[in-house]
């Protein structure tokens, strides 16, 4: 599809969508000066209490948490997160509502309209649609996910009441950095002067502390600010001046979730005078919080576990998370990963885990066919000790061929995981027909 003319209120949603897709020149483009004077002219104002959530990996957790016991309490609350599944309205929900194609079409008239000159990446064209959106939407809280980094994402250019960092570690090095201290420096960005600034690292780089302590951020950190203990029946939040006990296991699965439970209600905790949650809504909140793709295990045999793991950190959590669970005679992985991420550190966490690769093509300019990815594991996988049989690696077209074969092998006591890009967990879902 083509546009002699840029689309209009007429066009249906996914014409908009291919014309953000081709507008700017680079997919990613940080930076906040074209997006904040668009959002100047588009005179954006949110009244609501702003959460704004960064970090390398647990930052959906979080904010799906947030959004949940902030719905269980009453509170008109709008959510926006990236990337999407399967639909893009994924992105922005509104009152646990997925806002409608008629609504986004909406917005994006509205900003291309006021955009005249200024180019803007997709992110940034639909980072100002959700804004707008809950601007009008009447809220009394938003809760909003980081792109990329913090300190040039578009979503910085809220001026948020609570800022949450969840974990720093490294991916989107070209970006932000090749080691912890750059990233660290990057994310810290988006606390703000005097406000609530929740760090739930548990190890958090020295750039980030200075950071806040330059700004005279009101920074809460794990371990010293507020914490959690359980046992397997349950468990209980500490904080500064709160304390939350006998509360059951969130439903979202894995073993990082308490501590992405922790900051959620950290931020609670720092924000209660406006935004006060009772105990049953905390109760309510974590039994109902849902997050696609984040060990997701769907129902039946064998096992099939969905996470969109993509770096070292989020790869090292997801083999805790299988070595806590049952007994199973073989793992089978189908595995599609983008060609700048860290191959061989996530490959190096779950080798020994897994007794076959299927390894899936995925397309675009940043994705590689099954061959070469293929090629890459059998590069990465360690050394097998004698007498034990190496992990097999084959590589398939994409990640649907690469489940229907893996699928065709396993017994049904067996378990398949689907992980390695969003990209991946997506195709998969759609080839089981699933939605989110």
């Amino acid at each position: 599809m083509s546009f002699a003319a840029p689309p209009d209120a007429s066009t249906p949603l996914d014409g908009w969508l291919h014309y953000l897709e081709v507008l700017h020149a680079k997919p990613i483009d940080l930076g906040l000066q074209r997006v904040s004077e668009v959002a100047r002219r588009l005179d954006i104002r949110l009244d609501a209490v702003k959460f704004v959530v960064g970090g390398t990996n647990g930052k959906g957790s979080t904010c799906a948490m947030l959004e949940a016991m902030l719905l269980a309490a009453g509170y008109k609350v709008g959510l926006y997160t990236s990337p999407h599944l399967i639909h893009f309205n994924e992105r922005v929900r509104i009152n646990g509502e997925l806002v409608t194609d008629k609504a986004l079409v909406e917005q994006f008239h509205a900003i291309e309209t006021a955009r005249a000159e200024i180019s803007l990446s997709y992110f940034e064209y639909t980072t100002l649609a959700a804004l707008r959106l809950f601007a009008q939407s009447g809220l009394d809280a938003v809760v909003l996910e980081v792109g990329l980094g913090g300190r040039l994402d578009a979503v910085n250019i809220v001026d948020a009441d609570c800022s949450v960092i969840t974990s720093v570690d490294l991916d989107h090095m070209d970006y932000l950095g090749d080691t912890r201290e750059a990233i660290g420096f990057e994310k810290a960005h988006i606390y703000r002067a005097g406000r609530p600034a929740i760090c739930s690292d548990p190890v958090p780089p020295q750039s980030l502390l200075d950071y806040a302590d330059k700004i005279g951020a009101d920074l809460w950190l794990f371990g010293r600010d507020f914490n959690y203990s359980g046992d397997r029946q349950q468990w209980a939040y500490g904080g500064r001046s709160q304390r939350r006990s006998a509360l059951a296991y969130p439903a979202l699965r894995g073993a990082n979730q308490l501590l992405n439970a922790a900051a959620a209600m950290a931020a609670l905790e720092s924000v209660r005078q406006r935004l006060p949650v009772p105990q049953q809504a905390v109760r309510l909140g974590l039994a109902q919080a849902v997050l696609p793709g984040r060990f997701q295990i769907l129902p039946g045999q064998p096992l099939v576990i969905l996470d969109v793991a993509h770096n070292p950190h989020a790869a090292a959590v997801l083999a805790q998370n299988l070595d806590n669970m049952g007994y199973h005679p073989y793992t089978y992985a189908v595995f599609g990963m983008l060609s700048d991420k860290d191959l061989a550190g996530v490959v190096a966490k779950l080798g020994s885990r897994i007794d076959h690769w299927y390894c899936a093509g995925l397309p675009g300019a940043r994705g590689m066919p099954g061959e070469a990815l293929a090629e890459r594991v059998r590069a990465a996988l360690p050394v097998t000790p004698a007498g034990e049989d190496a992990p097999g690696v084959q590589a398939c077209q994409d990640p649907a061929a690469a489940y229907a074969a893996a699928r065709k092998r396993a017994g049904e006591n067996d378990r398949i995981l689907v992980f390695g890009s969003f990209l991946t967990v997506s195709a998969v879902m759609q080839a089981l027909g699933r939605s989110t």
